[in-house]
């Protein structure tokens, strides 16, 4: 009932250290830690076969809300319960609410170069890197928005303490792992941090997770967003 393989549904597995895999879908071989019991591994790039549509999504959303316009995106059929589309989701959901809120972007410009920079982050990197994709999403977006690069001096600062922030968030609550999850607990810290450092003012609501019965991983009432704790 739950998913956990793309392929066969069946749980996945996580290795100590690459090996070389070829992805069932593609048959693009490489190297990955992550498969299913019965040997399925899925690249990312499969993984994530439909999230073009993400652009065009939200260049027509006039929400302020990104907690809203993450919603849309994660019920969107590309969307998994799990999965590097998140890396790309929140980013693209924060520029769109930050754009509508008063932010000054170029937002095609902006979601175009969230897609490119959110695809590098791999599934995993939350237990392998010791840093949340969803976290690092938010990251990606103020060094978006901040027009940072390597050489900057406040707009690498405050990329970077934007990552901190998301990602601290994530590290109180523990895992295992959750996508949705950890989407809405960096989306949270970034309207925030948002609100301090660029004086835009994003929309926020109260999140209840509505998914949990898709995660076989779900950690119950120790989650912010179960509907026990409301």
């Amino acid at each position: 009932m739950q998913e956990e393989c793309l392929i066969c549904k069946a749980p996945l597995e996580y290795l100590e250290k690459d090996v070389l895999m070829e992805c069932a879908i593609c048959h693009k071989k490489e190297y990955a830690k992550t498969r299913c019991v019965n040997g399925h591994y899925v690249c990312n790039e499969c993984h994530t076969q439909g999230m073009d549509v993400v652009i065009h999504i939200c260049l027509q959303d006039s929400s302020k809300n990104p907690l809203v316009i993450l919603e849309k995106l994660m019920s969107q059929p590309f969307c998994h319960m799990h999965g590097p589309e998140h890396h790309v989701l929140v980013g693209s959901a924060l520029l769109t609410a930050f754009k509508n809120a008063g932010g000054d972007i170029d937002l095609e410009a902006a979601l175009i170069e969230m897609q490119s920079r959110g695809k590098k982050v791999p599934g995993g990197a939350c237990g392998f890197w010791g840093a949340c994709g969803a976290g690092i999403s938010t990251g990606i977006f103020v060094s978006i928005i901040s027009k940072s690069t390597p050489l900057a001096v406040e707009a690498f600062g405050l990329s970077n303490q934007m990552t901190a922030k998301a990602l601290e968030q994530i590290g109180r609550i523990g895992g295992p792992r959750c996508c949705k999850r950890d989407s809405y607990l960096s989306i949270l810290a970034a309207i925030d941090f948002v609100a301090a450092h660029f004086h835009v003012s994003m929309e926020k609501s109260k999140v209840i997770c509505t998914r949990s019965a898709m995660n076989n991983q779900c950690i119950g009432k120790r989650c912010p967003f179960s509907k026990a704790n409301q």
